[in-house]
């Protein structure tokens, strides 16, 4: 796994404009101190996991986001038929290709849920063009798990090729950031923003990318020339219209 490695902290500089290392001898001092690349986004750190202290006792704030869900296809079905350990390596390297994707785009990887993944862009790392990059992070988990997939099927792990795919839905907008829950406490983002993106991934099939109207405003380099069509989504009184890229 491989994705463009900050030396110091993104979300320090950009908020508070310190330089604190996360890579090199300069970040020894500082790890002697905890504070290190968080493990939702290894190019911010444990000091901006403060910043999400603070979003829980606030209980929630209002962040303007992309949301990107993503499913691994097939993954039930074969974990009938192949070994545990195949099954458990088909596993990790989606994850693994997901996140260095995700990472890639100053994305927060949020939530691994079985044989799917929740991504957030534009927190904490701040940028204009959120939309653009969550399709981007979108493209590249296709490109990377496709050739995950290649490789183990030359390896011979059991794979014809038509029974493994990614399916990913992506929408943006406002969401509630905080952390929710009684007895089990949990830090997510959540409103129609997600309830949208998530139920686009249910229905795009293995190897593409559903996005909604707003996303396709907002990345229009992104989404030029892509058809759109209205779906009936699950929990959604009237259907939605979604464009595949």
């Amino acid at each position: 796994m491989s994705y463009s490695q900050s030396r110091i902290c993104k979300g320090c500089w950009q908020q508070m404009r310190l330089p604190v290392p996360l890579r090199g001898p300069a970040s020894i001092p500082f790890r002697a101190f905890g504070i290190r690349p968080s493990r939702m986004n290894p190019n911010t750190c444990t000091i901006c996991e403060l910043m999400f202290t603070r979003v829980m006792k606030a209980r929630k704030i209002t962040v303007d986001v992309s949301v990107l869900f993503a499913d691994l296809r097939g993954y039930t079905t074969l974990s009938q038929s192949l070994p545990a350990d195949t099954v458990s390596s088909l596993l990790d390297d989606f994850y693994d290709e997901c996140a260095a994707a995700i990472w890639e785009y100053d994305g927060l990887l949020n939530k691994t849920v079985g044989d799917a993944i929740m991504a957030i862009f534009n927190f904490p790392i701040h940028h204009q063009d959120h939309a653009e990059r969550a399709v981007l992070a979108a493209r590249e988990i296709q490109h990377r798990c496709r050739l995950r997939r290649e490789r183990h099927m030359a390896e011979g792990a059991g794979l014809d090729g038509s029974e493994l795919g990614i399916g990913i839905g992506i929408d943006t907008g406002e969401a509630s950031f905080g952390e929710f829950g009684r007895s089990h406490r949990d830090l997510t983002a959540i409103g129609t923003v997600v309830n949208t993106a998530a139920r686009a991934q249910s229905v795009a099939d293995a190897g593409r990318i559903l996005v909604t109207k707003a996303v396709c405003e907002r990345a229009q380099s992104q989404t030029a020339n892509s058809k759109g069509r209205a779906y009936r989504l699950k929990g959604f009184e009237k259907p939605i219209e979604l464009y595949s890229i």
